[in-house]
């Protein structure tokens, strides 16, 4: 290999990129990408990062100033889609981007051997491709989802300027490049913390190449400078936080009434701030979440859909198969790399290590939702995190190609003959030499077949990473806030029943009169204070559903917390419960058993306190908390699929009768299953769900059914229960729901 390579290397110094092919092929994976493009919100992240880039938001910690900035700009220019969609297209367009970058990194690498142009767009083309289609980079890139697709332009960018530097660091513009990647990589961790991720790659590339630069103090000065330059968008974040934003997590500011000096310039606004940027809310992890190795294994499985995402297990061997192919072309890919060009392969090869072996003993995650540890018992992360390596996939593209490259060019040597006379031009004229072979024109045309292996992943992740059609979650987000009576507020139990919600208030405008509190953020003292600050928006009643015009619904006055900002953060994380306590609210008597209230409890006894019954109080299924919880049961009657504080304990009763172990408000949730609830429709009509971790969503609607239909029964409406069946059937095929009851 080596000795053909040495015959065979280009001349470097002549090779001008092709841009315009680039460009091409970055336009191409746009069209794909915006053919399974999801029209609107999708589930987890995606609703809370929409919501936060419209109102100019701070979305969970570390807050991503810099996404904030960006999308909001990008979703005000007049594309004639939803807001979502522009969003979406916002993250579309920047991994269409990315590919294009890609695209003449790979060309570029292999440039060093390859002086056929169109063979080097050929293998440029198949990583583009490879890494495009790969299913979390694909299904990443046709929803907003957070922000990794912003942060895969980044690496990309970056990567193209840190190979450039590395060609020619001796050239006029070898400096500006130093200082333009330092900037954008502040700029980058200011969108996500993996912006960094580069860096050691950078490091190790420089030192390779010319390790002199470092002893250059004013350049270094001015590279140091340019990061903290492009670190700058931190500054939105307390100062954002004083205008106080419908969603404001962490709340950075020691503010609380308006911007000022007088409290920004502060020891307390400084340690908010840097407890959002470093994420001190989540806690820090003790040991590791589960074995490396066991860590490893997440990062082979999520490696393992790229190629083929067999969401519903019935092609493992196949799916083994093409991981094994794509994962044996990259490393070969390497290989060829590492042989053929030692230059660009120290920083190539470092970031590749730095985004797959480092990245995942970095993170630490706890076992991956869908893997198989072997054990039942062992803690699990809440759902897939794939999208963190997101990075690794989509640059694996780029080895992937080299290793089929390499592939064919020995298939090209069967069709070409042993030894091919190749030219090379001597004093201004062609001289015919004889070179070790390089396969002919002929060749690489007869071998071309193998090539089509890179279309593997575009064909076998078309149906599951693509969400064109996909209304599901926004008609759940309507839905559930329709479910409330005007003016309640609802105590949601985690992202997935409460990030939709507010996409729905703050985007769409959808029931903004609801108050959405989340258990797990009911443990903040910042969220605390932002239900203080929360506005009472009035109740739109024309837009409302039908079944709550029959009444003149009065406003609140004040806040659903009647407390000082002092007396909320006053709040204990915890208190001892040494014996047997009693807590009253008019007729409502919780016997708080010893133990312990955490601050989310506390909270909650205190809303009931303050707010009803002037405002109803809803609760999604199973919430409460620990000891609050089962307290409230007595007094909670299920409407739908959310369950209603009610003033007294509730009876056994014909239109209240208790069925699978709830008491159900009979006539409201006929009223709401027959004519509010929409989503059902948009899931049948998708006729999948990929999303496992969420399958208790889908799950709420056939169990909402199934207790209806009980009810019809009871009654003696067997044809009407039948009805509802037959819906919750189409439900439970299309969610996937195994074994459901009746189905």
């Amino acid at each position: 290999m080596a000795t053909t390579v040495s015959a065979r290397r280009s001349d470097t110094n002549g090779y001008k990129p092709s841009y315009i092919p680039a460009a091409i092929a970055a336009g191409l994976v746009f069209v794909l990408y915006l053919l399974t493009l999801a029209p609107s919100v999708a589930m987890w992240d995606t609703g809370e990062y929409m919501a936060a880039v419209k109102v100019l938001g701070i979305p969970h910690p570390p807050g991503n100033p810099f996404f904030m900035l960006l999308g909001h700009a990008f979703a005000s220019l007049p594309i004639p889609v939803s807001y979502g969609a522009r969003i979406n297209i916002m993250a579309a367009l920047a991994s269409a981007l990315s590919a294009g970058f890609w695209f003449l990194i790979t060309e570029r690498i292999v440039a060093r051997w390859i002086t056929d142009r169109w063979q080097r767009i050929v293998i440029a083309s198949l990583a583009t491709l490879i890494g495009a289609t790969a299913f979390t980079v694909w299904n990443q890139s046709v929803v907003n989802e957070k922000v990794y697709t912003i942060s895969l332009l980044f690496f990309t960018i970056q990567s193209w300027l840190i190979i450039e530097w590395i060609e020619d660091p001796d050239s006029p513009r070898a400096d500006r490049l130093i200082i333009l990647v330092c900037f954008l990589l502040g700029l980058g961790y200011s969108n996500h913390p993996a912006g960094f991720l580069p860096l050691p790659a950078a490091g190790i590339a420089l030192l390779t190449t010319r390790w002199r630069t470092l002893l250059r103090w004013k350049l270094v000065l001015a590279a140091i400078g340019a990061l903290i330059i492009g670190l700058t968008p931190f500054i939105y974040e307390p100062v954002r936080a004083a205008y106080f934003p419908g969603i404001n997590e962490g709340a950075p500011t020691a503010c609380e009434t308006k911007l000022e000096a007088s409290c920004t310039f502060t020891k307390l606004t400084k340690d908010r701030l840097m407890a959002n940027i470093n994420r001190e809310q989540y806690g820090v992890k003790e040991g590791r979440g589960a074995p490396y190795p066991a860590q490893v294994g997440m990062w082979w499985l999520y490696f393992k859909w790229q190629w083929l995402r067999d969401s519903n297990g019935t092609m493992p061997g196949l799916q083994g198969m093409f991981a094994f192919l794509y994962l044996g072309l990259g490393f070969l890919g390497g290989y060829v790399h590492w042989k053929r060009d030692r230059k660009t392969f120290w920083y190539f090869g470092p970031l590749m290590f730095t985004m797959t072996l480092a990245l995942i003993y970095y993170l630490n995650f706890k076992y991956g939702w869908s893997q198989d540890p072997g054990a039942r018992d062992v803690d699990r992360e809440v759902r897939d995190r794939d999208y963190f390596y997101i990075w690794s996939y989509s640059a694996w593209g780029v080895w992937a190609a080299i290793g089929l490259s390499f592939v064919w060019e020995q298939f090209a040597f069967v069709f070409s003959g042993s030894e091919q006379q190749t030219t090379e031009k001597t004093g201004g004229k062609k001289a015919a030499v004889m070179a070790p072979a390089w396969p002919t024109r002929r060749g690489f045309m007869l071998a071309a077949p193998i090539l089509l292996i890179a279309l593997v992943p575009l064909f076998a992740n078309w149906r599951f990473a693509s969400r064109a059609g996909h209304h599901f979650t926004d008609e759940w987000a309507s839905d559930y806030l329709n479910s409330l009576e005007p003016y309640a507020i609802v105590i949601t139990n985690g992202d997935n029943d409460t990030f939709p919600l507010w996409y729905a208030q703050e985007v769409e405008g959808v029931r903004r009169d609801v108050t959405v509190a989340v258990t797990t953020y009911l443990d903040t003292d910042w969220f605390v204070r932002q239900m203080i600050r929360r506005p009472v928006e009035t109740y739109d009643a024309a837009k409302g559903p039908a079944i709550y015009r029959d009444k003149v619904w009065k406003k609140p006055v004040g806040p659903p917390l009647k407390m000082t900002f002092a007396e909320a953060d006053a709040i204990p994380e915890y208190i001892v419960i040494n014996q047997p306590q009693l807590f009253r609210q008019g007729n409502i008597t919780l016997n708080i058993e010893p133990g312990y209230l955490v601050r989310d409890e506390l909270v909650l006894l205190r809303l009931i306190k303050d707010a009803f019954p002037e405002r109803p109080i809803y609760l999604s299924t199973g919430g409460g908390g620990r000891s609050i919880g089962p307290a409230l049961q007595p007094y909670l009657l299920s409407q739908g699929f959310v369950q209603k504080l009610m003033p007294n304990p509730v009876v056994d009763a014909a239109d209240t009768p208790r069925i699978l172990g709830l008491n159900l408000d009979f006539e409201r949730t006929k009223a709401l299953w027959n004519g509010v609830y929409h989503a059902p429709e948009a899931l049948i009509k998708e006729g999948h769900w990929i999303d496992r971790a969420s399958f208790g969503i889908p799950y709420t609607y056939a169990f909402t059914g199934a207790v209806l239909s009980e009810a019809l029964r009871a009654k003696g409406d067997s044809a009407g229960a039948d009805v509802v069946m037959e819906r919750v059937k189409k439900i439970v095929k299309a969610a996937r729901i195994e074994g459901f009851p009746g189905t």
